[in-house]
């Protein structure tokens, strides 16, 4: 077990997770729908197996690619800690577990459940042909606010959706900076990515841009529906650790890029999901 948490690295959960919790209490305190223990319990599990699947796959496909990068070389596969088709194999199984759960929420989270695999699966192979495979990743990760809003509801409503573009940009973004420390190396293997394609200057000023829009999407919510002191502090806090990662991350200056990449956004997402369900309990 702990061979295959550190497979998936499972520490960072800890992104997407708190905006499933966010997606799901935003539709039990914006509409008719009750809490409902079993509901919640299968959008974690779903959220688990997702995020097994996805990140399983990456290892497994990505394997040569991994042994080849001083950075990545240590990682399970190309270590020889597990085999290629014992990441395969969890792989599959957390796909079918995944299925198999939706199809006790709801029909439409079944009929979609394929979809969301594709896009998370899919992110696996883009680097090897587009430069925005940061920003599929990104979409990925920002089907969680919205499949677990559809874990309640079974419908699609709109103000989900912007939360779950602020996580597109968010994580397209940070993953960009993360993505610096490989730009040699993607170039010299012919891998696609933002600073392969556009250096570390252009690549951090596009992150920027991308946790600007991020900012901009958490506000709009407070803007189109009530929200009290608890949600502007979590805003505060969010749009902090986004600013702070930047100041941490220089062109010349790497040394600090695991640190903004895990604890700042980290703390940016488990604090504002914490402040938005103290707001969820204050406006009621």
């Amino acid at each position: 077990m702990k061979k295959y948490f550190s497979l998936v690295t499972f520490s960072h959960t800890i992104f997407a997770m708190p905006f499933a919790i966010i997606g799901f209490f935003l539709a039990i305190t914006t509409t008719e729908h009750t809490f409902e223990w079993p509901k919640l319990v299968m959008m974690l599990l779903c959220m688990v197996f997702a995020r097994n699947s996805a990140m399983a796959f990456n290892r497994y496909l990505d394997r040569d690619i991994d042994a080849l990068n001083p950075r990545t070389k240590v990682r399970d596969i190309p270590a020889g800690r597990i085999s290629a088709n014992a990441a395969l194999t969890f792989t599959i199984i957390n796909c079918l577990l995944f299925v198999v759960t939706t199809w006790f929420i709801n029909v439409l989270c079944f009929y979609l459940a394929p979809v969301a695999l594709l896009v998370v699966l899919g992110y696996s192979a883009t680097k090897r042909f587009t430069f925005l495979c940061h920003m599929v990743l990104g979409l990925g990760l920002s089907l969680a606010p919205i499949g677990a809003y559809l874990v309640v509801t079974g419908e699609f409503a709109k103000l989900p959706v912007f939360f779950s573009l602020s996580v597109l940009c968010w994580v397209s973004g940070f993953d960009i900076i993360y993505a610096l420390q490989d730009e040699d190396f993607d170039r010299e293997q012919k891998l696609h990515s933002i600073p392969s394609r556009m250096g570390k200057v252009n690549a951090l000023n596009l992150s920027s841009f991308l946790h600007v829009l991020s900012a901009v999407f958490i506000i709009i919510p407070a803007i189109i529906t009530p929200v009290g002191i608890p949600y502007y502090i979590g805003i505060a806090v969010f749009c902090t650790m986004l600013i702070y990662q930047h100041r941490l991350v220089k062109p010349n200056d790497l040394s600090r890029v695991n640190f903004a990449f895990m604890t700042t956004n980290g703390i940016a997402s488990v604090v504002f999901a914490v402040l938005f369900l103290l707001d969820r309990i204050w406006i009621r």
